[in-house]
């Protein structure tokens, strides 16, 4: 899975970037439609970050048989089924959801340790919850929510993607995407 997606970071930078548009949604439109920008975005995760990982020269597809690769899904399943949740709880405080969607997507990275074989999820993952208890907290505004999901995820794919090159076997170059 390490090796398949560039250690995960390409999927994560594809998650910041919806993040930051329900960000801009929440600045130009409403804090109502970010929430429908994130949720539509997230959508695009997967397959934004499979274009993302193959442009810096890695498969973007795990080993058939892979059992991580069930891992990932199953948590996939996790997290689409937590998002009605975040969901219902913006319709009568829209303010939370950001940092309801932040909790989820907190929760989920632990998994993420496990696949990618790197403990730097759990870190990103606890700044991810601790962002979003202080939102929560502060009653910061939607826009502040989703800004914040994006900076974090960024800086994080960022340090991932930067590690993983590093540490790669120079002998061992990625396969190029055909």
């Amino acid at each position: 899975m390490r090796e398949a997606y560039a250690g995960g970071g390409p999927g994560m930078f594809a998650s910041a970037l919806a993040w930051l548009a329900a960000g801009l949604v929440a600045v130009r439109v409403s804090p109502e439609r970010a929430v429908l920008a994130l949720l539509a975005g997230g959508m695009l995760i997967y397959p934004v970050g499979v274009l993302l990982t193959k442009a810096l020269g890695y498969r973007g597809q795990h080993t058939h048989g892979n059992p991580l690769g069930t891992l990932a899904l199953e948590t996939t399943v996790w997290l689409v089924l937590s998002m009605p949740i975040a969901y219902v709880v913006s319709l009568y405080r829209v303010d939370l959801f950001f940092p309801a969607m932040l909790l989820v997507i907190g929760g989920r990275y632990a998994t993420f340790a496990t696949m990618y074989g790197a403990r730097v999820f759990w870190v990103c993952g606890g700044v991810l919850v601790a962002a979003a208890y202080t939102l929560a907290s502060l009653r910061a505004a939607p826009a502040t929510g989703a800004f914040a999901g994006a900076a974090i995820e960024a800086a994080f794919a960022v340090w991932i993607v930067a590690t993983h090159r590093g540490s790669r076997d120079t002998a061992t170059p990625p396969v190029r995407a055909r």
